[in-house]
């Protein structure tokens, strides 16, 4: 039985492996620098974890893990493009360092690779299936991205609507690399389901989760200055809930503070802040997360698989989740 950093190892080696050396470099360089500066390998790790819950051979779902990693990995070179960020993981993003239309093409020829990476899987029996299970996933975090950029230009999110893009944004790929890890070991239907629902309600919790320390986390520990979703107004779980919660006079302020640019940074954070800790949303934050990851554990509980191998993916979803709510 493997634990999560084995598996991890595991997994960079099989990059290693297939690193991206043809030919024309301007295409693929981009690729290689994106796939080798980082990042902590969660959803390939996940899709090594679900096939281990029912074969022992985690070689063989390790073309579908790369297959996550390669869509993930596309999905932040598009994502950085159309965010205009100039950093990813503490480097320059692939097109402030490889031009705007490499990072384009190295995005296209990323996910087209998604979907090849898969025909390596060795139960070719589960091929159709898997590649089903990709489009299903590529489609949502596509819808999911388009209705992040609309909120950008709407006055009123619901906190429902908001639940719904990071389902599909965030959730339906940690969902989806847990069902193509069972499915390259050929679990059977009602087990690839209750994974999927882990997955996906365990993803939901998890960007509650970010949402709350990007305000509230410690900096020493978030790898962050607080506040920056406060400073860009960016719409999340804590404004969305202050809006419901505020009464007239207070949700004024919030939007008075939210759509101005004039504030200096750590006023305008301090402000907000104080804010939500008024209306109380740290706790509802918590308790929200805790609904939905006591709803995740319930599915692992239904995964007819060893104890132990479904202990390792309890802890790989705990970890991240920063128990400081």
């Amino acid at each position: 039985m493997l634990g999560i950093e084995e598996l991890r190892l595991l997994f960079e080696d099989y990059l290693k492996e297939n690193h991206f050396d043809q030919r024309p470099t301007a295409l693929y360089d981009p690729v290689n620098y994106i796939m080798g500066i980082g990042g902590k390998r969660m959803r390939p790790v996940m899709s090594l974890l679900a096939c281990q819950l029912f074969d022992r051979d985690v070689t063989k779902a390790l073309p579908a893990a790369l297959s996550v990693e390669i869509f993930h990995n596309f999905s932040l070179v598009h994502d950085d493009i159309m965010d205009a960020a100039p950093l990813r993981r503490g480097q320059p993003t692939v097109h402030a360092k490889f031009g705007l239309n490499s990072g384009v093409l190295a995005g296209d020829v990323m996910l087209i690779y998604a979907y090849d990476y898969l025909r390596h899987s060795p139960l070719k029996s589960a091929y159709a299936e898997m590649v089903n299970t990709l489009s299903k996933v590529a489609i949502k975090v596509c819808e999911g991205q388009q209705y992040d950029i609309n909120f950008e230009q709407q006055t009123d999110v619901s906190l429902p609507a908001y639940l719904e893009m990071i389902e599909m944004k965030t959730a339906a790929l940690l969902a989806g690399s847990l069902e193509l890890g069972a499915l390259a070991a050929g679990a059977g239907t009602e087990d690839r389901f209750h994974l999927s629902e882990f997955g996906r309600l365990t993803g939901i919790a998890f960007q509650i989760q970010d949402d709350y320390l990007d305000t509230f986390g410690d900096p020493e520990k978030v790898g962050k200055r607080p506040g920056g979703d406060i400073v860009q107004n960016k719409k999340t779980c804590l404004i969305i809930r202050a809006l419901e919660l505020a009464d007239d006079a207070t949700r004024e302020q919030l939007l008075t503070l939210y759509g101005s640019s004039d504030y200096p940074p750590e006023e305008k954070i301090n402000r907000v802040t104080d804010l939500f800790i008024q209306l109380d949303i740290p706790a509802f934050l918590k308790a929200l997360r805790n609904q939905y990851q006591e709803q995740a554990y319930d599915h692992l509980d239904q995964v007819k698989a060893p104890a132990d191998a479904k202990k390792i993916l309890f802890d790989l979803a705990e970890s991240l989740l920063v128990r400081e709510l």
